[in-house]
């Protein structure tokens, strides 16, 4: 036991000293949340910044009303037909051509659009629904109902989800959040168990093509070496995983703090028109006091026990870190170099690869079906399946025991890779086949 913790400690601080780690761990989360700003931020730059200048060249007696302008599409009516048209465009102010035929307001067909570059598929969209909205439009205004008519037809209605717990209390849910978590969770776990896990094989390899490891196992014993470099990694990832968390919340606060600085006056002015509604109905005051993106987060979070979460999100991360990392430790151990390992990694990855795609449209659209529940059983796919599965409500005994099949695989997978690694940690210039590993395996000591 001495030695493996030995091993542990030396591939712990010899990973967690080096100044990559020290780098990558504080700036990961830098460099997340700047991807993530500058894809808010072109997102809303493109929305805010198009703008198109369509022609219109219309054949239509049908169609009486005209496509509106608005802030990102500009419609321009030409008398000219439409092969003159087409001649002028690239002469003309206007970027693209929009051909109306003659069609019936049941069955608009034949619209073409024209221009010298290739149309957008957001101008796409624009544009037909500015079709379809005039087409609706002339349809009521023929039927004599007035749009003021039709707008007081339509009712918002607010569901507020809620959980029965098992002792009967009631607690409010989000769909939203659930499912934000768990999309977050799942390509977190897929990640770490993919990056640690190969981090495990380039170890030995590493050790193996250097011949220390002849060295190291005249003193410890070959299954002493892998459990003590799987548990060492393991120890790295979860430091790294835990100070992620820090300093994400730490920065998440402190652009929520930036962020509601920003918008104290909107939030004022906001409450001001509301004053005289929650002074007439006092029971209306709680519920204004949670309005707003910041109250609907609050309201979604409070009804997941996030302890429970974090808490299964790490037993999951360990017991698939250390299941796959012993099928990773024996690859290494099989191999000579990084390039002979495809063969053998994608029979590894295919299951976690698996995992992961089912767990993104099956479990999520389906918490409780009986995919996701074998999906969160099986030791391959439940890592990432369970930490998809918790946001919605898992029940305590279908936990307990894909945690308990987890363990149980990992001691399997260990003792599995053990005897392949006891051999294929000595072997050198041969290649390896399946065949090869499996004489290993069931060499007697």
């Amino acid at each position: 036991m001495n030695k493996i913790l030995l091993i542990i400690q030396r591939e712990y601080f010899s990973r967690v000293k080096k100044k990559s780690f020290i780098v990558m761990t504080f700036l990961t989360p830098l460099l997340i949340a700047g991807v993530y700003a500058l894809i808010g931020y072109f997102t809303y730059k493109g929305i805010k910044d198009t703008h198109d200048n369509v022609a219109v060249v219309s054949d239509n007696k049908t169609l009486t009303e005209q496509l509106q302008t608005d802030k990102n599409t500009s419609y321009t009516y030409l008398k000219s037909s439409l092969e003159d048209a087409k001649k002028d465009l690239n002469k003309s102010d206007y970027d693209y051509i929009l051909y109306l035929p003659e069609f019936t307001l049941e069955a608009p067909k034949g619209i073409e659009l024209f221009g010298a570059k290739q149309a957008g598929m957001s101008l796409n969209r624009r544009i037909s629904g500015d079709i379809e909205e005039l087409i609706r439009t002339q349809k009521l205004k023929q039927s004599g109902i007035s749009q003021a008519d039709l707008d007081k037809l339509k009712t918002d209605v607010d569901i507020t989800t809620k959980k029965i717990a098992e002792t009967g209390d009631e607690k409010e849910s989000s769909a939203g959040a659930s499912s934000f978590i768990a999309f977050t969770a799942g390509i977190m776990m897929f990640m770490f168990i993919m990056l640690y896990g190969v981090q495990v094989m380039r170890g030995v390899i590493e050790e193996k093509t250097s011949r220390i490891i002849e060295v190291m196992v005249s003193s410890v014993k070959p299954f002493q070496l892998m459990m003590g470099k799987i548990i060492g990694i393991a120890l790295v990832g979860l430091t790294q995983f835990m100070l992620w968390i820090v300093l994400t919340l730490a920065i998440s606060t402190a652009a929520v703090s930036i962020f509601v600085n920003k918008e104290d006056v909107k939030e004022i002015a906001a409450a001001q028109a509301q004053s005289q509604v929650t002074q007439a109905n006092p029971q209306m005051a709680a519920a204004s006091t949670q309005a707003g993106p910041i109250g609907d987060i609050q309201k979604s979070l409070a009804g997941l026990d996030i302890g429970k979460i974090v808490f299964v999100f790490i037993f999951f991360f360990l017991g698939g870190y250390l299941f796959y990392s012993a099928l990773y430790a024996a690859i290494g151990s099989a191999v000579d170099s990084e390039t002979e390992t495809q063969q053998f990694m994608m029979p590894v990855m295919l299951p976690l690869l698996l995992g992961y795609a089912l767990s993104l449209s099956v479990v999520t659209n389906d918490p409780y079906g009986s995919t996701a529940f074998w999906l969160s059983m099986v030791p391959f796919t439940s890592p990432i399946a369970m930490v998809v599965r918790i946001p919605y409500g898992v029940p305590t005994w279908e936990l307990v025991l894909s945690m308990a099949v987890l363990v149980a695989g990992f001691v399997a997978t260990v003792w599995i890779a053990g005897r392949i690694y006891r051999v294929g940690i000595l072997m050198y210039g041969k290649k390896t086949t399946f065949k090869e590993m499996f004489k290993w395996f069931t060499y007697k000591n």
